[in-house]
């Protein structure tokens, strides 16, 4: 799943020019779709083939349509709808494919006595079913999604898996249901995975933070600051979140939420986030000053 844009060196790192032009030309990866024909640095066949049954499947489709009513239309929140997981999605199948690649060995489906290639499968089904709580009321929702999707799990792994390893595998991908929760406490690296893609959806204005509608509040603010979130391999760490904005109100986007999701993630020390405000500095040249931000 590698982006050629995400492989190219940063632009900001030091040694580097870190200009304002290079910086916003680097467009190529507003988003990292999951491509069930490259290579990965993990056996994909077994994901492929429930993401392939997955994405086509009626009643979750359903659901993931369903699940943005309560949010959008009745809270004045951001999406949590179908856009909402397949980003999220993506950039966990993204996330761990970096992770396996750095070398970072999974315990979630290993201590249940699974497969590495239910890995994957855990990721990507935890990161499509998440939300679906939505549909019973915004507050709680983790906790709604539960029984709801252990209903879709029950339909959807038969066709995969015999009765042992079902019940592991629905018991792995509720547990990183429930996590993606910050109230609640990852056990396996693939629910830190999940956790962590659910606060990387924020670009262009997709902030996970509830806002005001028409306000100009720090939330509000915020949530639009964030122009680009890139996931790339990072020379000390298996993993680099680099997080462009145009406004210094950004950090509190990326401060109050992201951290809060990698924080008892169990991948704090395998990921560095790295914020960069590229702005002018209010003279008539308009210059630019880029500032770098470790977090």
């Amino acid at each position: 799943m590698s982006d050629s844009s995400d492989d190219a060196p940063d632009p900001t790192a030091s040694g580097a020019p870190a200009g304002r032009d290079e910086i916003a030309d680097d467009t190529g990866a507003d988003r990292h779709e999951y491509d069930p024909d490259a290579a990965h640095a993990f056996p994909d066949e077994r994901l492929n083939e429930v993401l392939a049954r997955l994405t086509s499947d009626e009643e979750v489709t359903t659901y993931l349509e369903a699940q943005n009513v309560n949010p959008v239309a009745r809270k004045g929140y951001n999406d949590h709808g179908a856009k909402h997981v397949e980003i999220v999605r993506d950039r966990a199948l993204r996330l761990y494919d970096l992770l396996k690649s750095g070398g970072v060995e999974f315990n979630g489906a290993r201590q249940q006595g699974l497969d590495e290639a239910d890995e994957p499968v855990i990721v990507a089904l935890a990161a499509t079913l998440h939300d679906i709580g939505h549909v019973v009321h915004r507050h709680d929702h983790p906790y709604y999604s539960i029984p709801l999707a252990a209903d879709l799990l029950d339909d959807l792994l038969p066709s995969f898996y015999g009765v042992a390893d079902r019940v592991r595998v629905k018991a792995e991908v509720l547990h990183a249901i429930l996590c993606h929760h910050t109230e609640e406490q990852p056990l396996t690296l693939e629910a830190g995975v999940v956790r962590i893609a659910d606060g990387l959806d924020m670009e262009r204005g997709r902030s996970r933070v509830p806002y005001e509608e028409g306000g100009r509040g720090i939330n509000t603010v915020s949530s639009q600051a964030i122009e680009r979130v890139s996931l790339r391999e990072g020379d000390e760490t298996p993993v680099q979140v680099v997080i462009r904005m145009n406004n210094a109100a950004g950090v509190y986007q990326v401060d109050s939420l992201l951290k809060a999701k990698i924080d008892g993630s169990l991948l704090e020390d395998r990921i560095r986030t790295v914020a960069i405000n590229t702005h002018s500095d209010g003279t008539d040249g308009n210059g630019s000053i880029v500032d770098r931000i470790e977090l």
